[in-house]
């Protein structure tokens, strides 16, 4: 984990985090690098939209990682929700970018266990 701890913190690039609601309606929204807090978890700060919604009833998501650059390069990482929760202050302090509207919509830090990681194209022989 601290290889891939390393990697976010170093890689730029763009991400997906795909969620799917109990009936298997597919979402797809642009996130942010993740937040590694704990050992063997990662977090995603959400607000209460659609994939926030989905997680309530499907704990299973992908996270898709495209380098900025030249190619095909990045991370797919399959994920499972293992707990949330609303903590304003710590998500304050670990969030990358400053928001003008902090208080007027709840955010919650969304943790997850990697179930599997793959580089974005193919897979490990």
């Amino acid at each position: 984990m601290k290889k891939l701890k390393e990697y976010f913190e170093n890689a730029k690039g763009s991400g997906v985090l795909a969620t799917a609601d109990s009936s298997g309606k597919v979402d797809a929204a642009v996130y942010s690098r993740p937040h590694f807090l704990e050992e063997d978890t990662l977090a995603f700060i959400m607000r209460d939209r659609l994939t926030h919604h989905n997680l309530q009833s499907n704990p299973y998501a992908t996270f898709l990682f495209m380098e900025d650059g030249m190619g095909y390069n990045g991370k797919r990482l399959f994920l499972k929700k293992i707990r949330e929760e609303q903590n304003p202050e710590l998500i304050r302090k670990i969030k990358r970018r400053n928001f003008t509207d902090d208080n007027e919509e709840p955010r919650f830090l969304v943790y997850f266990a990697i179930d599997r990681e793959l580089p974005l194209v193919g897979t490990p022989a």
